[in-house]
């Protein structure tokens, strides 16, 4: 099986220590004495996380850590630094070279478990899953596996803890489906169990139920009064407490499948302060009775020093020290922007009342005295680490709430943009239909008076030849110029509308008997042009027939002027593939464009060339866009001055 864990320690009581407790958690491990062995695991596996010691017999844990980082293929690694070292500079010195973590020696087996899990699942990218699992606590081992053994035959997955200590942390880490506890238990009983689940945001809609071997009549009443959602003696039959089970797991409902909130029972850290060595150790072992990973720091200095590098749950500060006192450290906690919610509890052997004022008034969040009874200092911890908890629940929980409020608010935003946009749309169109209806129609209406002017025209040239003069006849043969090309303006506006108005009928048409057919037209216009034409038979596309002639008579109208000039013309008419795509194809080798102006080609009433070179109205390109359009394609150009365009056009169904 392939480790995720690489434990390097030079000692073999820690580094069985550490296989022993890191295996039975569940974790695959491998085990280094020294650098070199390391360097080599490090080289030939692959390791999800490595616990280091900091001082090895022939490396550094530190530098090892470095290596790790600056290879690619181990980067991702997460690292704990594990040490004796009591030094701030050490602990500074592997944190800042790249360490996810440092644990000081003495550890609590426990907090240690939490923080690899924690990093490993970071690794993964996800938060907090709820299990499916049962939770038992009972310090009985005969009555506790008779009830393990009951569960997994009801086809549960059973966790089971011999504490309420051990219980919680087990919750804090699995995050049951449910809790059954055994009211009376060695150390915190049931009932507080279940006090601290209540408490607890990341746990408190776990189902609990209270087992109780008392006999006495208010024992109902306390497992309720202590926040149980179930109470059973156990005296009962099994098939009773498996019944009581069910029916919690069904009120319960379906709990959230993730929670992003940390669990009061989980790994916390907490950061003391004080200038005073003997003091800070005493205050060291009580803190880690309770489970708490411990870091002491001797001035405030170096208490600012350790928060710069890694964040803490609480931290304990002693009011009266050298250097930075207890009220600027305090003060320069709260100032700063990652560390002001902290909650930090002033430490002071001086009773007095202006120096309490004072700290709160630095931002200090409770404030106690060094002579004070442990189970105080314990319970006050508890109580801003709960307290922090609350806070951040609230404050993920109103994130929660304006992230989809904006996210609302944005689909309001766009749902109404749209509809806005479909409305302009609308709108447009309808003034596009009314403004192509007075096109056609004032078009239309010009067309008589035109063919008046021109045939007067005509009329005066011919019959009055012999009283004008050459200006006059000049004059007379602009006029009738003037007239033909606003008749062919005409004639291309009627046709641009016609492409618009008239009705679709789609079905499979021969594009190479169209081109044919345009081909013929222009010959016959023009007999003395010799141009090679290249149409390819069977060429069938989908669309309608009459506006596919309208665009490929503008198409090959085009190729046919442009190479007018063009010794050798050619004109080739073509299908290719293009991402699956049939695309058609007109190329010539003419007068080309510069591709610096492709974008204006297809607008009305855009010429390229000067119309001494080239005549025109500008309106065939615009007419063969809108054909293309109105069969669902698209239509581009490509060209090169002097040596000729391709003009590439694709055709969708449309019914």
């Amino acid at each position: 099986m392939t480790a995720e864990i690489l434990i390097v320690d030079d000692s073999l009581t820690v580094r069985m220590a550490l296989m022993e407790i890191l295996e039975a958690a569940g974790f695959s491990c491998m085990a280094c004495q020294d650098g070199a062995s390391a360097r080599r695991a490090l080289a030939n596996g692959t390791f999800k996380l490595a616990v280091l010691d900091v001082l090895l017999p022939d490396d550094d844990g530190v530098e090892l850590l470095k290596l790790i980082r600056e290879n690619p293929r181990t980067a991702g690694m997460a690292v704990v630094l594990l040490s004796s070292e009591a030094e701030v500079r050490h602990r500074v010195r592997g944190l800042t070279a790249g360490a996810d973590d440092y644990v000081g020696k003495p550890y609590d087996s426990a907090y240690l478990v939490g923080r690899v899990r924690d990093h490993l699942r970071r690794l993964k990218g996800s938060v907090q899953e709820t299990s499916d699992a049962i939770l038992v606590i009972d310090d009985s081992p005969t009555f506790r596996n008779a009830l393990v053994e009951m569960l997994e035959e009801a086809g549960h997955k059973v966790l089971p803890a011999t504490s309420g200590e051990e219980g919680l942390r087990i919750a804090a880490d699995a995050r049951p489906a449910a809790v059954i506890v055994d009211g009376s238990l060695p150390g915190i009983d049931g009932p507080t169990v279940i006090r601290r689940i209540r408490l607890d945001a990341a746990l408190r809609q776990t189902p609990c139920l209270l087992l109780t071997g008392s006999d006495e009549g208010d024992a109902e009443l306390q497992a309720f009064d202590a926040g149980a959602d179930a109470f059973v003696r156990k005296g009962e039959e099994s098939d009773v407490i498996l019944a009581r089970l069910h029916a919690l797991l069904r009120s319960a409902g379906a709990p959230d499948s993730k929670r992003d909130t940390n669990s009061l029972q989980a790994p916390k850290r907490i950061l003391a302060v004080d200038d005073s060595p003997t003091y800070l150790n005493e205050l060291g072992e009580i803190l880690r009775g309770e489970g708490y990973e411990v870091q002491l720091a001797h001035s405030g200095a170096e208490a600012l020093l350790l928060l710069s590098v890694q964040p803490v749950d609480c931290v304990l500060l002693d009011l009266v020290m050298p250097g930075i006192d207890g009220v600027e450290t305090c003060r320069r906690i709260k100032a700063a922007p990652g560390l002001r919610d902290t909650p930090v509890v002033m430490l002071t052997a001086v009773e007095d009342r202006k120096a309490m004022i004072e700290a709160l008034s630095a931002g200090a969040d409770d404030y106690l005295s060094k002579s004070g009874e442990p189970d105080g200092l314990r319970a006050r911890v508890m109580a801003q680490i709960r307290r922090k908890q609350i806070q951040d629940e609230t404050r993920r929980i109103r994130e929660e709430l304006l992230r989809k409020e904006i996210e609302a608010a944005e689909e309001r935003a766009a749902r109404e943009t749209a509809e806005a946009r479909a409305a302009m749309a609308e709108e447009l169109e309808l003034k596009n239909q009314e403004l192509e209806a007075f096109s056609y129609s004032v078009a239309h209406d010009l067309r008589a008076p035109l063919r008046s002017i021109d045939g007067f025209g005509l009329a005066l040239l011919e019959d009055y030849a012999d009283i004008l003069d050459d200006a006059g006849r000049e004059f007379i043969t602009r006029i009738r110029d003037s007239t033909a090309h606003m008749g062919r303006l005409i004639e291309d506006l009627l046709k641009l509308s016609k492409v618009t108005r008239s009705e679709f009928v789609g079905r499979e048409v021969d594009l190479s008997f169209i081109a044919r057919a345009c081909l013929a037209r222009l010959r016959q216009a023009d007999p003395d042009r010799d141009v090679e034409v290249v149409i390819p038979d069977g060429l069938w596309v989908p669309g309608d027939s009459a506006l596919l002639e309208v665009a490929l008579e503008n198409l090959l109208g085009n190729a046919w002027k442009f190479t007018r000039k063009t010794p050798h013309a050619r004109i080739e008419l073509a299908s290719e593939t293009r991402d699956r795509q049939q695309v058609i194809v007109l190329r010539d080798n003419g007068a080309g464009f510069d591709m610096a102006h492709a974008g204006k080609l297809f607008n009305v009433f855009t010429r390229l060339h000067a119309a001494h070179d080239f005549e025109g109205t500008g309106i065939g390109l615009a007419t063969v866009l809108r054909v293309v359009r109105r069969h669902g394609g698209r239509i581009w150009a490509e060209g090169k001055v002097g040596e000729g365009a391709a003009f590439f056009f694709t055709l969708e169904t449309k019914s």
